[in-house]
């Protein structure tokens, strides 16, 4: 799914964009819906040579140009060993944020559950293994709890986000509820106090419509 090509040289310019051999900057990007509306399939590039690989995480007018219209306002990065569980997080409304993921090192399965009014896939959940040489990630839209589990040791994790964090409007919804049923690919060894004491769906706060 993800184009590979080889990275051989950094030089060159044009106008509008650099150009590096063997591709052009901006890169391309690809975005495909899922089986949860709203949640989005976001592939670039990857280049690799023998120094590693190089991609450009994020590109306002290519993501406009493939059909992207949120606006990001602030960036987080978070660091995690393997068998690490943070999630499932959201903010309720009118503080609602949108995620996109993506991994720079190691590798996660990354997983949303709809808490959206209405929504065809309401309580059900989605999850992608996202590994840092593919150059994939997802993005969340707001009502959508989001969490991920560190498959990997040194899983480097990079979120872009429409929302700040507000303390007051943060709320979870427990990793385990069984009425969601998230198909872990492997037992948690590290999960914050705080995570494990997260309310089930039925319990859990939640104030979203979806809007098809």
């Amino acid at each position: 799914m993800i184009e590979v090509h080889s990275l051989e040289s950094e030089e060159g310019s044009t106008d509008e964009s650099t150009v590096l051999k063997g591709f052009v900057m901006p890169m391309p990007v690809r975005i495909a819906e899922t089986e949860m509306p709203g949640v989005l399939l976001i592939e670039g590039r990857c280049y690799f040579d023998d120094r590693g690989f190089f991609s450009e995480a994020y590109s306002e007018g290519m993501w406009r140009e493939a059909g992207f219209r949120e606006q990001f306002i602030q960036d987080n990065v978070s660091l995690s060993r393997r068998g690490t569980l943070r999630g499932m997080h959201y903010q309720i409304e009118p503080y609602g944020i949108g995620k996109f993921v993506r991994v720079f090192s190691g590798a996660i399965f990354d997983v949303g559950v709809d808490l959206r009014k209405g929504s065809p896939t309401f309580g059900g959940w989605i999850g992608r293994t996202l590994r840092a040489q593919d150059g994939a990630g997802l993005y969340f839209p707001s009502g959508i709890a989001h969490g991920f589990l560190a498959l990997e040791d040194n899983s480097i994790v990079y979120y872009k986000c429409t929302q700040m964090h507000f303390p007051d409007a943060e709320r979870a919804l427990h990793y385990r509820d069984p009425r969601v049923g998230i198909a872990w690919p492997m037992a948690p060894t590290v999960v914050s106090e705080k995570d494990a004491a997260a309310p089930v769906l039925d319990q859990a706060e939640h104030n979203f419509v979806f809007q098809p």
